[in-house]
């Protein structure tokens, strides 16, 4: 629990853009705490995520498919938020095992 507790901040920060992903994977260098390296992987694909269909998007542009990727990113960072505040190392639906396992460079 108490380890839990001290990576609580670095994994919340995660959440903010992809930004913030990036300084939590600097805070979370040391000392190493495994829920906020779960986290941060799962903020950190999330944001790849989005960014990457908005690049595909701006090229091919559907009014629907813009809607359905923002309310696809805001339900599974929402998921993901939520599960960072209440302490739950909780997968994100559908891709939180694809970044856990593609994002191993994220100690």
């Amino acid at each position: 629990m108490e380890n839990m507790e001290k990576g609580r901040t670095t994994a919340i920060v995660a959440y903010f853009t992809l930004v913030g992903a990036l300084i939590a994977i600097t805070m979370n260098m040391e000392p190493k705490n495994d829920f906020a390296r779960f986290h941060t992987r799962q903020a950190f694909g999330l944001h790849l995520f989005f960014l990457g269909f908005a690049l595909f998007l701006s090229q091919w542009f559907n009014a629907y498919a813009w809607y359905g990727l923002y309310i696809s990113y805001l339900i599974l960072w929402g998921y993901g938020f939520i599960g960072a505040i209440s302490g739950k190392k909780q997968i994100v639906p559908l891709v939180g095992e694809y970044f856990q396992k593609w994002f191993t460079f994220i100690q």
